[in-house]
């Protein structure tokens, strides 16, 4: 064999990239697997002028052309949930192996889609799904596959993150801060995906999957976004010690999983913490390698593409040496795949920074620290700001207390009149 050949369907941010490596690191490449991987055809609704040149030799309208006998593994970079899934399977049922970044789809189908290539005995390559160019998945599968993983914590979505690193270091709002995101290109036009959560939770599910051994899907995760936060929870959270990222949590509780995206507040000492702009932070906490930590940039077009191109040569070399599915798919083989329960965030216990908007009037504190005591909510500290205006903030961090008692002190504070508007609430990581 002296080459694997390749037929890609979708030519945009991510599919360009692969094109540039494929043609400027074709050499080193070659020298990596021994052998030539050749882009043999390419389907694309819409594409660059500057990857037209290098692929109009092989473009095609139809993607069943990339089904062909002499094609070797199809890599689908076009998104979305129902075409992409269709296109797999039947990829797969054409005895092609896959390569995809499509995290949405592998959060809602993935079990499906692996089991089917595991029937038809070809691989499916995702690093490209999670954290963009930072080699994740592959580290998960394989580097760590001696160690019982007790918990990851990470930072997913370089928008997210971005514009609280923008709010905290230029002391500017919220808006303002993802309208410089979507100028410099880091927030889409409309970025409702990252700035809920979605993306993030999508990505969690997968990371939690092969983790643990479990079928997790987008919807087992507790997913809350960014767009509540204000510059004056940036700046106490700085006062009190932390940074708030939007992180997303996954560990085994009592053969449970509990996982979750929402925004938290992270010690300053946290290499988390640490981790500002647009790059993502992944902490893996093991039993024998104790904690990992990989940071890198999770989005744009060549961080992402290099990863999609690697799985391409992971995949080659089983091709070349006739060893499918070597590693197994989901990190664990399909027998040890299991479907736990997912642990209900009202079970669970932590510290809360709660920002109430409030009546600026004589009793208001007592009164909600009342409703906090009658629930067993021990507070921490108090800030009351007296702006001179009708309604002012009030902060109020807790001792550890249990998710379902603050919702229902919040819910019987948020019947008072002098509790004006819902509650941000703030979960603490005070590990």
């Amino acid at each position: 064999m002296n080459q694997v050949n390749i037929g890609l369907l979708g030519v945009g941010t991510v599919g360009s990239g692969v094109v540039e490596i494929l043609n400027n690191n074709a050499e080193i490449i070659k020298k990596r697997l021994g052998f030539d991987l050749n882009l043999k055809r390419v389907c694309s609704k819409s594409i660059s002028d500057k990857a037209k040149k290098i692929v109009q030799n092989v473009l095609t309208d139809s993607y069943k052309d990339l089904f062909q006998d002499d094609i070797d593994i199809v890599i689908e970079l076009v998104g979305g949930y129902d075409f992409a899934k269709n296109f797999i399977l039947q990829a797969i049922e054409n005895k092609k192996s896959v390569v995809t970044a499509n995290k949405a789809l592998l959060a809602r189908h993935g079990f499906e889609i692996f089991s089917k290539a595991f029937e038809n005995k070809v691989d499916v390559g995702y690093e490209a799904a999670v954290a963009g160019g930072i080699p994740i998945i592959k580290a998960i599968k394989e580097s760590l596959s001696a160690n019982n993983i007790n918990s990851i914590k990470a930072i997913v979505n370089g928008t997210c993150n971005y514009i609280l690193t923008e709010m905290f270091k230029k002391e500017v709002s919220f808006e303002d801060a993802l309208k410089d995101a979507q100028q410099k290109g880091f927030a889409e036009a409309d970025p409702t995906f990252d700035i809920e959560g979605m993306d993030s939770a999508h990505k969690m599910a997968i990371l939690s999957s092969i983790s643990f051994g479990d079928n997790v899907t987008e919807y087992d995760v507790f997913t809350e976004g960014i767009k509540e936060i204000s510059l004056l929870d940036i700046k106490f959270a700085n006062e009190f010690g932390y940074t708030i990222k939007l992180l997303g949590i996954t560990r085994l509780v009592d053969d449970k999983i509990d996982v979750r995206v929402h925004p938290t507040m992270v010690k300053k000492s946290d290499i988390l913490a640490k981790t500002d702009g647009e790059y993502n932070a992944i902490k893996i906490k093991c039993d024998m390698a104790d904690d990992t930590v990989y940071i890198g940039k999770g989005a744009g077009s060549l961080p992402t593409a290099s990863a999609v191109v690697a799985d391409v040569m992971d995949i080659a070399r089983n091709i070349k040496h006739n060893s499918p599915l070597r590693i197994p798919l989901m990190s664990f083989p399909f027998n040890y795949v299991r479907k736990r329960e997912v642990v209900d965030i009202n079970s669970l216990e932590m510290d809360y920074y709660l920002r109430f908007s409030v009546e600026d009037s004589a009793g208001v504190l007592s009164k909600i620290s009342g409703i906090l005591g009658e629930n067993g909510i021990s507070i921490k500290s108090v800030v009351q700001l007296n702006k001179g205006e009708n309604w002012v903030p009030l902060i109020i961090v807790t001792h550890k207390a249990k998710e379902k008692s603050i919702q229902e002190a919040l819910e019987k504070i948020h019947k008072l009149d002098v509790v004006k508007s819902k509650t941000l609430l703030i979960r603490i990581d005070d590990e």
